[in-house]
């Protein structure tokens, strides 16, 4: 086994630690879980934060926009099928900020939403690997006997090192700066290192 793979194996122990260790978070994988569906996870901000909270050891968690639901449904790419899901995972957790999205579709709203066109995704980790930042570019899901499954294309090196970089594959760079200023990832989480554009 080489250093590197021996390295991202311990990565993703690290993060399924982290992700064990706290409530909230289990919490939610238990009640997407619970919507049985084909090939799913957590990822993104919620992931994000969550590693970078435990590794500046704050106290409490940090507020989240949204806890973003990702699945990859490529037989139904109804919106009401989101809709309905989301109804779901409020009722069960209506404190936990949900949005969910079925990565099979979103070249059909994409370009009127950011402006520019996208391919059709075609798996759920190929929708993960095209996500803003490679820090973000992760999520995690639980199988049904009880183990964290982590889905990280690019690895965990971006986020464990704190380090927010641009994902070329889908994000511009204007799109890139603004997400930068408006998340403020170094005032909330100082260690934190932003690569420009």
């Amino acid at each position: 086994m080489s250093d590197r793979s021996a390295s991202a194996a311990d990565l993703h122990r690290r993060l399924a630690t982290i992700a064990s260790a706290s409530p909230w978070f289990m919490d939610a994988l238990h009640a997407v879980r619970s919507l049985a569906l084909p090939d799913w996870c957590i990822g993104a901000g919620a992931v994000r934060n969550l590693v970078w909270d435990a590794l500046h050891h704050k106290a409490s968690p940090s507020r989240l926009a949204d806890v973003d639901v990702a699945y990859f449904d490529a037989g139904n790419l109804s919106p009401q099928q989101d809709r309905d899901l989301l109804s779901t995972l409020q009722s069960l957790q209506p404190a936990v900020p949900w949005e969910v999205t079925n990565q099979a579709g979103v070249h059909l709203w994409f370009e009127a939403h950011f402006g520019h066109a996208v391919l059709p995704l075609l798996s759920l980790e190929d929708a993960v690997a095209s996500w803003p930042e490679y820090a973000t570019a992760v999520g995690l899901s639980l199988d049904p006997d009880g183990a964290l499954k982590v889905i990280a294309p690019h690895g965990l090196d971006d986020l464990f090192g704190m380090v927010v970089r641009r994902n070329p594959a889908r994000v511009s760079i204007a799109t890139y700066r603004q997400r930068v200023a408006q998340k403020r990832y170094a005032e909330r989480w100082p260690r934190v290192r932003v690569e420009a554009c």
